[in-house]
C-alpha cells in the first residue's frame, strides 16, 4: 500500500525537503539583513552644526543601512518621512532635532563651568531627542536588533562628540591649554564565541538550527500516513486476511514499525545529504554534522521510532481515516509549537517552557542540537533518547493492549 501511494511518497520527502530550504532560506536573509546593508533608512538631519554631521556620518558608515536623503529627488520633510515609514516604503526614519549641536555645546558649557567652580549643576532639559520611526510591520525581535544597533551608534557618535565640546570649553576657561587626548576606542573587548563541549571551530548558524527542526517535523508527520495505513487495512479487509495467516500479532505489527522506520531514516538521510551538499550550492551555510555518527545514528534511531510508535497508537485508536487523519495533523502542530520547532523554547513563558518537556519533538529536537550546536557525543543525546524509546515501547504497548481489548484482531 505505501509503494503504490506514489503521491503519498512524493509529499513524505519532497515536502520536508522544500519545507528545510524554505525555512533555511528565510531565517539565513533574516540574518543577512542586519549585517549586509539591507536596511532602507530615511533620514532627515535639521541639525546644521557637527553633531547632526557625525550622527549622519555613522549611521552612513555603518554598513547596515542603505540611507535616503530624499523622495523622488526632493528633500524629505517630517511628514514625508513619517508616511514614508508607515506605508512601509522604509524599515526606518529618523529626524535629528534643529539646534541640537547649540543645544549641546550649552549644556557642556555648563557643567565645565561648573566643575571649574566648585559647584555640582543639576541637569537641564535642554537634551537632544532623536526621533526614530520605525515600520509597524517589523517584528519584536527585529526591531529589538535594530534600535540595539542604532543606540550603539548614536552613544559611539555622543561620547565623541561632548569629548571635544569638552576639551574646548576647558582650552577656553583654563590659562593651560590641552589639546585633544587621542583615546583609542575599544578598551575594554568582548569577545565572542560559542561554549561548547569540545573543540570546534564550526559557527552554528541558520543550517545547524533548521535541519533538525524541520526533520523532527517531517519525520512525525509520516504518522498521517502510518495511521491512515493501519484503518485503511481493517476497512478493506486485508488485516483480516493478514490475521488468519499462522503468525503473532506481533509480526504483523513491527513489520509495520519496520517498513515506516525505514521510511523515516530515508527521510532524515535526504535531508542531511541536503544540507551538506546542496545548500552550499544555494548560498546557504553547509551543514557540520559534527564527527560522532553513532550519536547521530541513536538520535534518528530513536525519535523515528517515537514517531512510529504515535502513529501505529492512533491508528488502533481512532475510527475512521478522517478522524486518524485530523487527529494526527493537528496533534503533530501542537507537539511542534510547544517543543521549540517554530519558537525558541526559551523566549516562551515559563509555564510554556515547562510544558515543552512533554513534546516528542523536543527531546528530538534537544538530542540534534547537541549533536550540530553544543559538540556533544553520544553520551550526551542518552536522556533525549531514552525518553524517546520509553515513548515508542509506551505507545505500542497502548496499541496492543487497545487491540486486545476491542478485540479488533477478530
Amino acid at each position: 500500500m505505501l509503494v503504490r501511494d506514489k503521491a503519498g511518497l512524493a509529499m513524505m520527502f519532497l515536502l520536508p525537503v522544500l519545507l528545510v530550504i524554505i525555512m533555511t532560506c528565510l531565517q539565513d536573509s533574516t540574518f543577512h539583513a542586519v549585517h549586509e546593508n539591507h536596511i532602507p533608512l530615511l533620514l532627515l538631519n535639521r541639525d546644521t552644526g557637527s553633531l547632526g554631521v557625525a550622527m549622519e556620518k555613522q549611521i552612513t558608515q555603518s554598513g547596515i543601512f542603505d540611507v535616503h536623503k530624499s523622495i523622488n529627488g526632493q528633500p524629505v520633510t517630517e511628514e514625508q518621512l513619517v508616511t514614508a515609514v508607515a506605508k512601509g516604503d522604509y524599515l526606518v526614519g529618523i529626524m535629528v532635532p534643529e539646534q541640537a549641536t547649540v543645544n549641546i555645546r550649552k549644556n557642556v558649557k555648563r557643567y565645565v563651568a561648573g566643575a571649574f567652580n566648585g559647584k555640582a549643576l543639576p541637569p537641564v532639559a535642554d537634551e537632544v531627542q532623536v526621533a526614530i520611526y520605525l515600520d509597524p510591520a517589523i517584528k519584536s525581535s527585529f526591531r529589538t536588533t535594530l534600535m540595539s544597533s542604532l543606540r550603539e551608534y548614536a552613544v559611539r557618535t555622543e561620547s565623541d562628540f561632548i569629548f571635544n565640546e569638552i576639551i574646548a570649553e576647558v582650552n577656553h576657561l583654563s590659562p593651560i591649554p590641552i589639546t585633544d587626548v587621542h583615546l583609542a576606542r575599544n578598551q575594554v573587548l568582548f569577545t565572542e564565541q560559542y561554549a561548547s563541549l569540545k573543540e570546534r571551530d564550526k559557527i552554528p548558524n541558520s543550517t545547524q538550527h533548521n535541519v533538525p527542526a524541520w526533520s523532527m517535523f517531517a519525520i512525525f508527520f509520516i504518522t498521517i500516513s502510518l495511521s491512515g495505513n493501519i484503518i485503511k487495512e481493517r476497512d478493506d479487509g486485508s488485516y483480516t486476511r493478514l490475521r488468519l495467516m499462522p503468525c503473532p500479532y506481533s509480526f504483523y505489527l513491527f513489520s509495520k514499525i519496520a517498513v515506516y522506520f525505514g521510511v523515516c531514516v530515508l527521510q532524515f538521510t535526504a535531508l542531511m545529504l541536503l544540507g551538506v551538499f546542496v545548500f552550499p550550492y544555494l548560498g546557504l551555510p553547509p551543514l557540520d554534522a559534527g564527527v560522532d555518527y553513532f550519536a547521530l545514528i541513536l538520535t534518528c534511531t530513536s525519535s523515528a521510532l517515537a514517531a512510529i510508535g504515535y502513529g501505529v497508537l492512533i491508528g488502533k485508536v481512532a475510527v475512521t481515516h478522517q478522524q486518524a487523519a485530523i487527529f494526527a495533523s493537528i496533534s503533530v502542530v501542537i507537539m511542534a509549537a510547544i517543543g521549540g520547532i517554530w519558537i525558541p523554547v526559551f523566549v516562551m513563558p515559563h509555564i510554556m517552557q515547562l510544558v515543552s518537556h512533554i513534546s516528542p519533538l523536543n527531546w528530538g529536537l534537544e538530542g540534534f542540537y547537541a549533536i550540530f550546536v553544543r559538540g556533544g557525543n553520544w553520551t550526551s543525546v542518552l536522556p533525549e533518547s531514552a525518553v524517546s524509546l520509553l515513548f515508542f515501547a509506551l505507545c505500542t504497548g497502548a496499541a496492543i493492549w487497545y487491540n486486545k481489548r476491542k478485540r479488533i484482531d477478530l
